[in-house]
């Protein structure tokens, strides 16, 4: 994905079971209070969950789209790197729903349920 090269995002490991991700705190991606922004903690999450969506993707689908994000933040971060793991919920031929956690080392700083479209090719005329 683009964006994870421009934010930095770093791939850890991926399968249909579990996606992990990482961010590094860089203060370009920070709050005036120079706390990583919860865009880029967002932004984060909406990439692990959506690859652990697509490598869950039924036969004949040829992609995946968010249609909805809900993460709650539970601490904020001022250092360090944090990891995203992601891990499908719900999958079926319309939708998958995953859920992701982020954490800077054993602390727990958002928690993210996400909704993915399945994507299919449009059909010939």
């Amino acid at each position: 994905m683009p964006l994870c090269e421009v934010l930095g995002i770093e791939g850890v490991s991926s399968s249909a079971d579990e996606v992990v991700l990482e961010l590094g705190y860089d203060e370009r991606l920070t709050t005036a209070g120079g706390l990583l922004h919860g865009g880029a903690v967002m932004a984060l999450a909406d990439a692990s969950g959506a690859l652990c969506a697509y490598l869950n993707l039924p036969e004949g689908a040829s992609g995946t789209a968010t249609i909805e994000s809900k993460t709650n933040f539970l601490g904020a971060v001022r250092s360090g790197t944090v990891r995203a793991r992601s891990v499908p919920l719900h999958v079926d031929s319309t939708t998958i729903v995953v859920e992701t956690e982020i954490r800077l080392e054993d602390r727990l700083v958002a928690k993210t349920t996400q909704t993915q479209a399945v994507i299919r090719p449009a059909p010939a005329p």
